[in-house]
């Protein structure tokens, strides 16, 4: 790949990771209400989802994943069902908060949250099978698929953790310092409930879209 191939990709990778998505919803949204370490581990699950399909597209496995399509419907079902769990909870934990001073540490902070945090990113981005395909159409435009090295393997993938690790890790933090000045915020427990019950409609819409 020559250098301009390489910023190419770098910025075309970042800027879909910028869009406004579910994945980007699901990283402030655990950033903002858990903390910067669930922010961060949800973006490591989403990094680690497209590198499983970037190696699926490296290794020409489309035409195999469309194959597979009753395994990634499950996938998109647990994703879905993930989204409508983690709105209702919530939803439920603002009705039920006690008052500031009383009120106890946040849920998710043990390690087994960040698990659920990562996994939940992971899930996210292997429910959408069209990323797989996306990159299968993108990555022989700026390299020989048939004649990868083993050096130009780790410089895609060097570029795709770069880039769309990069972004949600900005989304993450900028989350994380949103959250901490809105703790006095007026609204912010209807805030969260808006947020839990968006996050019901989106796993309902993964669920319902063909």
């Amino acid at each position: 790949m020559s250098v301009a191939d390489t910023l190419t990709l770098f910025f075309v990778l970042a800027a879909m990771a910028a869009l406004p998505s579910s994945s980007v919803a699901l990283v402030v949204a655990r950033s903002a209400l858990y903390g910067v370490r669930h922010g961060l581990t949800v973006a490591a699950g989403i990094v680690t989802g497209d590198l499983i399909f970037m190696t699926m597209a490296i290794l020409s496995m489309a035409a195999l994943a469309s194959q597979l399509g009753a395994l990634f419907a499950l996938i998109k079902y647990a994703a879905a069902l993930y989204l409508i769990w983690f709105g209702v909870t919530l939803i439920r934990a603002q009705r039920a908060r006690a008052p500031l001073e009383k009120r106890a540490p946040e849920p998710g902070s043990r390690r087994d949250g960040l698990v659920a945090s990562f996994a939940a990113g992971l899930l996210l981005t292997l429910g959408d099978i069209k990323a797989i395909f996306f990159y299968a159409s993108l990555l022989p435009t700026f390299v020989d698929l048939g004649a990868m090295s083993g050096a130009d393997m780790a410089l895609l993938y060097t570029i795709m953790i770069a880039s769309v690790g990069g972004v949600k890790v900005a989304y993450a933090l900028a989350a994380y310092r949103l959250g901490k000045t809105a703790q006095d915020f007026a609204y912010l427990k209807q805030a969260k409930t808006f947020a839990g019950t968006f996050f019901v409609a989106a796993g309902g819409y993964l669920l319902l879209k063909p």
